[in-house]
């Protein structure tokens, strides 16, 4: 969460971190991690972070990371290279939505992770058969 917020909807959150600092494929010194050489991306890198707290159970959690892949996979092509996290900040209303997953929940949640991506001011490209 480092990096610089993108995008805000009501539940969700977009977060951006561009890593670009290039390393050559060297040996490691001993003792030394990943993380203390830097990372570099050259294409986009999308996590999903949704907390028990928001989404208690865990089909809900996992009905919400996959409508967030399948949603990023559309606009793959739109986004910058570094790692971008969607986090979900509040919890969808139990009694709008009172089953743990359900059809009106993934449209909702697809909705609006479509608007949140499309506030990134890209069109997403289309649906590859």
């Amino acid at each position: 969460m480092a990096g610089t917020v993108q995008a805000r909807s009501h539940h969700f959150v977009l977060h951006f971190c561009k890593f670009d600092v290039a390393q050559s494929p060297q040996s490691p010194a001993p003792g030394s991690t990943v993380f203390d050489k830097g990372l570099a991306l050259e294409r986009p890198a999308v996590g999903a972070l949704v907390p028990k707290r928001w989404a208690k159970r865990a089909v809900t959690r996992n009905t919400i990371k996959r409508q967030i892949y399948h949603v990023s996979l559309l606009f793959e092509t739109q986004l910058a290279a570094g790692a971008h996290v969607v986090r979900l900040r509040s919890a969808f209303d139990p009694r709008l939505f009172p089953s743990a997953t359900s059809a009106p929940l993934r449209a909702a949640v697809r909705q609006e992770l479509l608007d949140l991506f499309g506030q990134l001011g890209h069109a997403p490209s289309p649906p590859t058969p």
